[in-house]
């Protein structure tokens, strides 16, 4: 199984070349843009994309990534303790 977590792109180089920093839950990261970005990276600035191994896979909208977040944050708490 493979999971995406969201992202908010909030810098971007010269061209789709160049990695982008995304915020990932407060930590920035560079993310590969090339499957995203079809002209002017900077139309990225602002935008949510899904992020999956250090590409951004799809772009999203922002109540999209927030209930991904939120579904996240959910399994982090629950607890997978085995049952006796």
């Amino acid at each position: 199984m493979c999971i995406g977590v969201p992202g908010q792109v909030v810098a971007v180089g010269d061209d789709f070349h160049q990695l982008a920093q995304v915020d990932v839950c407060g930590v920035r990261r560079e993310v590969n843009i090339a499957l995203v970005c079809e002209d002017d990276p900077r139309a990225l600035l602002g935008q949510w994309v899904l992020v999956h191994v250090g590409f951004a896979m799809s772009l999203i909208d922002e109540n999209e990534a927030q209930e991904t977040l939120a579904a996240l944050r959910n399994m982090e708490l629950a607890d997978f303790a085995p049952q006796r």
